[in-house]
């Protein structure tokens, strides 16, 4: 039985799903114009590790993850660079999934962005105002909070509460202070979608509610987040979701803490925040996820580099515990099992139903971690000391151990090179991606579909729209596949005397690490570091 800390109700409860063995989670993702720090980073871990965990553990969990990419900041960023919003949204999605790949963070199920839905927010807002739950002012329009007497049940807060000490945008147009929007009309220079109400585009909360009811129903089993969420963002989606359907939202709301840093939560808006990308540079991926798991969900952590370092320790001790165990898989065993080879067998055992104790306890990684080390423990004396050990002892051993670290999502071995090489395919397809929308700006139409044909032949498929290429992945590509098609294109292009586009091309792929190298021969190409 799994219980999970519920933060509506404040306690710990069975976690019974709506339709079982199904299982719809909703999480909370990144605003798409800064690359994510290691507070974005945090939430992406846990969710990762609670759906393999629900999975592990029977159910069929269907993971929504979404992408903010209508936004002030978004917007704000645009005009600084001087580029169309879409542009800072496009690029900062490509750079999360390097960052969420290399902290071995499974892609969700659906990823939506809110320009892809507004249309279906646009609806559900209308009906917001049908039903007496909205308000239109000057183009822009408001949810009325007096309207749904819930509001406050997710954060405990009352009315006075919220507008003694909560983050409240004034606005002289709102009935009461604590009205929210739902639709914002457009300013000068920003991105605009037509309504009944004019041009504008949807407020925060709104995009959660509409893309997670979409895709999991009236009724979510579980939403997740930030605990910086909770109010005023959650406590929104709750009111105009409940407002909208007469049904209940969420059944269970589970939030992970914050990471501070000097006991202050890090933040982009404080300037005290840690960039990922910054911080794999010293550490690997492996390192900063045993680092974000080693505490529980909903402890804060504070951030500190002898953390990492300490994690960095730790993770040796698992992988050199692995590769023993490896290589002892690869000498010969005794098919005879003996007193210490049961005995192995039943301590294990122990550790696993102790890990899995822990997990169900509202996924307590650290205490699960250390049921890991318990593993490590067990094997590392166990092939000190036995010498005629039974195949299916290190066998046993073997698929316990990688339960766990597959749960916990550290990648050893093959499944690290597996991870490495499906990163640098995905960097090799948003290379040729950007290449392809330049020679497009270029007028060159040609080369543009030739790289548009490529990449449907790799299981790659590329949406146009007036808002720029959307990336669709039907199949992994195999990076063997994919340069052997990447080359024949090349060749094409020099044997047409197109030797700019052949060049630009060779460029784009040095850029990640693929070096094309031109030769009596022939071409080929080479992977460096």
């Amino acid at each position: 039985m799994i219980k999970v800390y519920n933060t509506q109700s404040r306690k710990k409860e069975e976690l019974r799903s709506i339709n079982p063995p199904k299982i719809g989670m909703y999480v909370c993702g990144p605003t798409t114009y800064n690359y994510i720090h290691l507070g974005n980073a945090r939430p992406l871990v846990v969710f990762d590790t609670i759906r393999r965990y629900l999975k592990y553990r029977g159910f069929e969990v269907t993971y929504v993850q979404n992408f903010t990419d209508v936004d002030d900041k978004i917007i704000n960023r645009a005009h600084e660079e001087n580029k169309e919003a879409h542009e800072i949204a496009d690029f900062y999605i490509a750079e999360y999934f390097k960052d969420a790949r290399a902290l071995h963070v499974r892609e969700a199920d659906l990823h939506p962005r809110v320009s892809e839905h507004i249309p279906e927010i646009i609806e559900a807002i209308s009906t917001l105002i049908d039903k007496g739950h909205a308000y239109v002012r000057d183009g822009d329009v408001f949810f009325a909070v007096s309207s749904f007497p819930g509001y406050g049940k997710l954060s405990g807060r009352s009315p006075e509460d919220i507008l003694a000490g909560a983050r409240i945008e004034v606005d002289d147009r709102k009935e009461e202070p604590h009205d929210f929007a739902l639709w914002k009309s457009a300013k000068p220079g920003e991105p605009y979608w037509e309504s009944p109400w004019g041009k504008g585009r949807p407020g925060w909360h709104i995009e959660c509610s509409v893309m997670s009811m979409k895709y999991l129903g009236s009724t979510l089993d579980i939403h997740g987040g930030g605990a910086d969420l909770v109010f005023p963002h959650h406590e929104n989606e709750i009111a105009q979701s409940e407002a909208y359907t007469g049904q209940t939202f969420v059944r269970y709301w589970l939030h992970n803490g914050f990471i501070t840093v000097n006991k202050e939560k890090m933040s982009k808006s404080l300037g005290n925040f840690f960039i990922v990308r910054d911080i794999l540079q010293k550490y690997s991926g492996n390192v900063v996820r045993l680092y974000l798991l080693s505490t529980h969900y909903r402890s804060p952590l504070d951030f500190d580099d002898s953390k990492l370092e300490e994690a960095e320790r730790a993770l040796e001790r698992i992988k050199n515990s692995w590769q023993l165990l490896q290589e002892a898989l690869r000498e010969p065993g005794s098919a005879d099992s003996t007193p210490r080879d049961e005995e192995l067998s039943k301590e294990l055992e122990t550790l696993r139903a102790e890990f899995i104790m822990a997990m169900d306890d509202d996924f307590n990684t650290a205490l699960a971690i250390s049921h890991i080390f318990g593993v490590v423990r067990a094997v590392n004396r166990y092939l000190a000391e036995v010498k005629a050990r039974s195949r299916s002892a290190l066998e046993h051993a073997m698929q316990i151990f990688t339960e766990m670290i597959e749960i916990i999502g550290i990648a050893l071995d093959a499944e690290e090179g597996t991870q490495a090489s499906l990163s640098k395919v995905r960097d090799i397809v948003s290379s040729l991606v950007e290449f392809r929308s330049q020679v497009r700006k270029e007028k060159d139409y040609r080369t543009g579909d030739m790289v548009r044909d490529l990449l449907s032949r790799q299981g790659v498929i590329l949406e146009d729209s007036k808002e720029g290429s959307r990336v669709r992945m039907e199949a992994e590509p195999e990076i063997e596949k994919l340069m052997a098609d990447i080359m024949e294109m090349r060749q094409s292009l020099r044997k047409d005397k197109n030797f700019v586009r052949a060049d630009q091309l060779r460029e784009a792929l040095a850029a990640q690490g693929i070096i094309i190298e031109d030769t009596r021969e022939g071409s080929r190409w080479r992977l460096v570091d």
